[in-house]
């Protein structure tokens, strides 16, 4: 457990606090250990970056930030919330309130329109559907899209759906936007666009963090993590 005098509060600047996070995985009678002994402290407003190759475990890393896995050993807060003391609905309901996700495949509803795909993540929040509509106008506006609001994902070019995912991640304000290599289906120069947007992003507040592979874009964030077998070996 991370000793209180250290542990990071909304007040220190700190969104993101691991210490020590481990995480095995069973594989037949033995055993594979994904991540171990990761410390990692991440501020509001960074742009950050995390490489690696595959098997690194930057992909099990990114889960256990999101709340979709959880850490084995070892603490995270979440603004200054202790993950591993929460339920499954508070994890979900934190997660819901607190992280945004960006998809390599975009991950939109093929026959829902633009406007429709942002306004999924609100559907669990106790709010009027005309204020999920202004949301998710609003959200669309941010990243240029809102001529384009009533299109279905299928009229819309590879930058452009993409553009909607990231409106989608940011229509419920959360403090973290997690990006899974966001320009891996786009064109060099949308993929810079894209970037630009994240860039912007963080510079607005947010944290957002990145895992990509290519060495070109990562140099545009402010941090970069580098991990191999498990561990973070350049932070």
């Amino acid at each position: 457990m991370m000793d209180p005098k250290t542990a990071p509060t909304p007040a220190d600047g700190l969104i993101i606090g691991m210490r020590d996070v481990g995480k095995h995985y069973a594989m037949g009678e033995g055993t594979i250990t994904a991540l171990t002994g990761v410390n990692l402290d991440v501020e509001r407003g960074a742009f950050m970056a995390i490489m690696g190759p595959s098997g690194s475990g930057k992909s099990t890393l990114m889960n256990i930030i999101g709340l979709l896995d959880h850490s084995d050993e070892g603490s995270y807060l979440l603004e200054g919330i202790e993950v591993a003391s929460l339920s499954d609905d508070q994890r979900s309901r934190l997660r819901n309130r607190t992280i945004g996700f960006v998809f390599q495949n975009f991950n939109l509803l093929p026959q829902a329109s633009a406007l429709r795909n942002v306004m999924l993540p609100l559907t669990y929040r106790p709010i009027p559907d005309a204020q999920r509509v202004m949301q998710a106008e609003t959200a669309l506006n941010r990243v240029g899209m809102s001529p384009r609001q009533l299109h279905r994902p299928w009229q819309l070019s590879g930058g452009e759906r993409q553009r909607v995912a990231i409106a989608r991640a940011l229509v419920g304000e959360p403090a973290v936007i997690l990006a899974d290599e966001p320009t891996g289906n786009l064109d060099s120069h949308t993929g810079l666009d894209i970037i630009a947007i994240l860039r912007e992003l963080a510079q607005s507040g947010k944290c957002v963090i990145m895992v990509t592979h290519d060495t070109t874009l990562a140099k545009y964030a402010d941090r970069i993590i580098r991990m191999l077998d498990g561990r973070i070996v350049v932070a």
